[in-house]
């Protein structure tokens, strides 16, 4: 019989390694997982608007577009995972984690924080 394999989105800080680890951690136990997260390097994130859609000549716009992007992926990755795992950093203020998680709880997704 198949097993099923569970999609777990991985919202939170980004200055850690604390998505490595919980990655690790499972693929040792060997457990049936694929995992998702926002895109963490910062300039592929910012610049994904303008690789997708093109050049701005305004600097409001090109992150515009980067924001409106990720905004797509992000809630595309959420809508489609089973389990929410939302961490969130002492050292920045989360209101990307935030969103993601009142997101997720609006869609009734069980989440870990």
């Amino acid at each position: 019989m198949a097993q099923n394999i569970w999609s777990v989105y991985l919202s939170g800080e980004i200055h850690s390694d604390w998505r490595e680890r919980i990655q690790d951690g499972a693929a040792k136990a060997d457990l049936p997982v694929e995992f998702n997260s926002p895109v963490t390097h910062h300039e592929s994130s910012d610049d994904c608007g303008v690789e997708i859609l093109g050049a701005e000549g305004n600097d409001f716009w090109q992150d515009h577009k980067g924001a409106k992007m990720n905004a797509i992926r992000t809630r595309t990755l959420i809508e489609q995972s089973d389990i929410v795992v939302v961490r969130f950093g002492e050292k920045y203020k989360q209101w990307n984690a935030a969103f993601d998680a009142g997101f997720a709880a609006a869609l009734g997704k069980p989440m870990i924080t």
